[in-house]
């Protein structure tokens, strides 16, 4: 760039020069300094300018954004969820018969009749009410045998939403129950096969 403009100068200076066969090398030489100083005085107050304003490169480039983790719904969380559902208006969509249809998903891994033995999963009958991983003869997961609640309507929801949600590391691998009244039904089925059914919330 600056070997340009001094050959452009040079040029110019010449055409301009109406002395051009009379200019001696003294002459020349002031133009060829006069060329250097400017192209230093550039090129310094360019390093200048780095020094003056000097900004370091960070180590990754790119902006780091601040993302809110995701909060995964285990024992802690699950008693938030609770206080924003309405179970008694959830309970009153229910239908037995619904109820009995929905359950046959569970009916592969779950027994639901008095006396039923343990299969994949748990025996179901009596469930309503009662203690998270208490049946002695089965082999909960961590999570559910340290699951420290009753299955009450309002867990039981919560649970059959999505079980692997609900208490993470469940060993269950049910997709869950998207319908509210499915849910409803499949409750209201699980609480009217027991000794002793639940009053309705």
């Amino acid at each position: 760039m600056y070997i340009k403009l001094y050959k452009q100068f040079i040029v110019y200076s010449v055409i301009r020069s109406n002395n051009f066969y009379k200019m001696d090398s003294f002459e020349l030489n002031k133009i060829i300094a006069a060329v250097l100083m400017v192209a230093l005085l550039v090129i310094g107050i360019g390093k200048l300018s780095d020094v003056i304003f000097h900004v370091e490169k960070p180590k990754t480039p790119g902006y780091s954004v601040d993302i809110e983790q995701a909060i995964v719904v285990n024992a802690s969380t699950s008693e938030t969820i609770e206080e924003k559902i309405d179970i008694a208006a959830l309970m009153a969509m229910g239908d037995l018969a619904v109820g009995e249809k929905v359950f046959k998903k569970c009916a592969a891994c779950h027994s639901i009749v008095k006396g039923g033995k343990n299969n994949i999963g748990p025996a179901l009958y009596n469930v309503v009410g009662r203690q998270v991983g208490i049946i002695n003869d089965y082999k909960y997961s961590k999570a559910l045998s340290g699951y420290d609640k009753e299955w009450t309507f309002e867990e039981l929801n919560g649970y059959l939403i999505k079980p692997a949600k609900w208490i993470k590391g469940t060993k269950m691998a049910f997709a869950g129950l998207r319908k509210e009244k499915d849910r409803a039904s499949v409750i209201l089925y699980l609480n009217q096969n027991s000794d002793n059914p639940l009053p309705l919330p």
